[in-house]
């Protein structure tokens, strides 16, 4: 038997119609940018799934890696290939129950092609009973300890006792291009990884105060970017200092709207440097209520300078912890709990405004030079690019790689 690796797409991939295949084909596009340097050679795909062959067991770890972090893989295992007939499946099944001692088992069939001669439920049937004979083991159809899984193709029968977890989501590229303003905590990288996970393409913008407070808010903000472009592949980080717009903001606004027009400000450089990348939305990891300038009135007041682009908000609704609760297993909370300075938390009140109004804001910003301000900033962005798998080749051998 062939060893090789069964990979199945997000299931709602299969319910976008007549877009179905361009889908599946950035889907493609990702899995075989994500497998290049494994010693993979070819990927054949079959509707709602994709087949490749191990060349060797050590081939697996890296692979088994790189699965984990393509968005649009909702499940994949490695597999035994054989005809694509029932005599060959029941030959190879005394080699899948070896070193097994399950409770209870199952099995499962998926037959992809119709021309099989027997249904998934035949299927299960004479296997069922074959191992049954062959081993006492008893069915349990709901919690087996045990599930051999079999997959029929037209070309080919794959057989799998494992299962494992993809990320799931839509294939990156499908979404769009959408601009994250990234800071070192916890929640934005959440609200990344969320548009990230709905096929979104996403730009960073970090705001830094340095050199009125140490470096370490850039340096989080990269470890984050670079973790999270191990499900985007490709990534661009703009760096935006920022002290010299607080530094003219403190000496002009009543220390109780400093937040507020602090973040009126990124938002509006954001909004330049999204339009002049070709993003087509901003994006931020506001939780409604859960800081004095996340309060309705403050998002309202603050939200008015995106003016060109929508401006979306994937946490609004989420408490603090089910955001520490999506952060743990995404691996970005150890970085964003790193004590730093970051912007807002420089020349910060004792109490902040929490029901701002618009006209009251624009009112003190007319004290101040707003465009000025925004060109001074945008001219001094530094662009930090990242890439995934880390080889200068991999966006060319992913062009190159054959697909069956």
């Amino acid at each position: 038997m062939e060893q090789h690796v069964l990979v199945r797409f997000y299931h709602e991939i299969a319910l976008k119609g007549g877009n179905r295949p361009w889908f599946l084909r950035q889907m493609a596009k990702n899995l075989k940018r994500a497998l290049t340097g494994t010693g993979v050679s070819s990927i054949k795909r079959d509707s709602m799934m994709a087949t490749f062959k191990l060349k060797s067991e050590d081939q697996w770890p890296l692979v088994k890696e790189r699965l984990e972090h393509v968005i649009g893989v909702e499940r994949f295992s490695r597999a035994y290939r054989v005809d694509p007939t029932i005599e060959a499946i029941q030959e190879a099944v005394p080699a899948m129950l070896e070193g097994h001692n399950p409770k209870s088992f199952r099995v499962t069939a998926r037959r992809t092609d119709k021309r099989f001669p027997m249904t998934s439920p035949e299927i299960n049937q004479r296997l069922g009973d074959q191992i049954k004979s062959a081993t006492g083991w008893p069915v349990d159809l709901k919690n087996p300890d045990f599930n051999l899984q079999v997959q029929t193709t037209g070309n080919d029968a794959l057989l799998t006792t494992e299962e494992l977890r993809g990320p799931g989501g839509m294939p990156v590229g499908v979404g769009g291009h959408v601009a994250m303003l990234l800071s070192g905590g916890i929640d934005s990288p959440v609200a990344a990884y969320q548009m990230i996970r709905r096929g979104c393409k996403v730009t960073f913008i970090h705001f830094h105060s340095f050199p009125l407070v140490e470096g370490t808010s850039k340096e989080k903000a990269a470890d984050l970017v670079e973790l999270l472009n191990q499900y985007q592949q490709d990534s661009l980080l703009l760096m935006v200092p920022f002290a010299a717009v607080q530094q003219r903001i403190i000496v002009t606004v009543p220390p109780a709207y400093r937040v507020t027009i602090y973040r009126r400000f990124m938002l509006r450089i954001a909004q330049a440097l999204a339009l002049k990348h070709g993003a087509g939305a901003l994006v931020t990891g506001d939780s409604l209520g859960q800081v004095s300038s996340q309060t309705l009135e403050n998002m309202t007041t603050i939200g008015a300078v995106a003016d060109k682009l929508p401006l979306f908000r994937p946490l609004l609704a989420m408490d603090k912890q089910e955001i520490i609760d999506k952060a743990r297993p995404l691996g970005t909370y150890p970085i964003s709990i790193i004590p730093d300075q970051d912007c807002c938390s420089l020349f910060v009140p004792k109490h902040p405004v929490t029901k701002s109004r618009i006209v009251d804001v624009e009112k003190m910003e007319e004290e101040l030079p707003v465009d000025e301000m925004v060109q001074e900033a945008l001219a001094e962005v530094e662009e930090h690019t990242y890439h995934w798998p880390s080889s200068e080749a991999s966006a060319r051998v992913a062009e190159e790689a054959p697909t069956v």
